[in-house]
């Protein structure tokens, strides 16, 4: 269904585009309007409708009825979603925490029922006493 529509939409973009291409100018455009332009020379006064007026209206009207359908069905079909969306990596996860809490016996205060290492016997620094 949307590519029948998208393949009407750009057949109509085409056919509009002709059908623009091919009608009569108005004249010098903007440059014709002067100083003292009037309404009638500035929207062209009444002009008879052609059939390249009608087919310009039809054409862009059906664009621009195509345009909202094609619009409408594109965001139904979409998930709203992220735009870091797989760029963010995830971390593995570490091992947790030990529940055991206590802290590590300290070097400096030995903990009772242990020896305490020997401590090495201070010399002078003259060497032998």
């Amino acid at each position: 269904m949307f590519i029948l529509l998208l393949t009407l939409l750009i057949l109509d973009g085409l056919l509009l585009v002709t059908v623009v291409l091919l009608q009569a100018g108005q004249g010098g455009g903007l440059a014709s309007m002067g100083g003292g332009a009037s309404t009638d020379s500035f929207l062209g006064g009444r002009q008879a409708v052609t059939i390249l007026t009608k087919a310009t209206w039809w054409c862009g009207g059906i664009f621009l009825g195509l345009s909202l359908v094609l619009a409408g069905l594109s965001t139904r079909n979409a998930l709203p979603r992220s735009i870091l969306e797989g760029q963010i990596q995830v971390p593995t996860p570490v091992a947790p925490l030990p529940l055991n809490l206590q802290q590590a016996p300290s070097t400096t205060t030995p903990s009772p029922g242990t020896q305490a290492p020997p401590a090495a016997p201070a010399t002078p620094p003259g060497g032998q006493n």
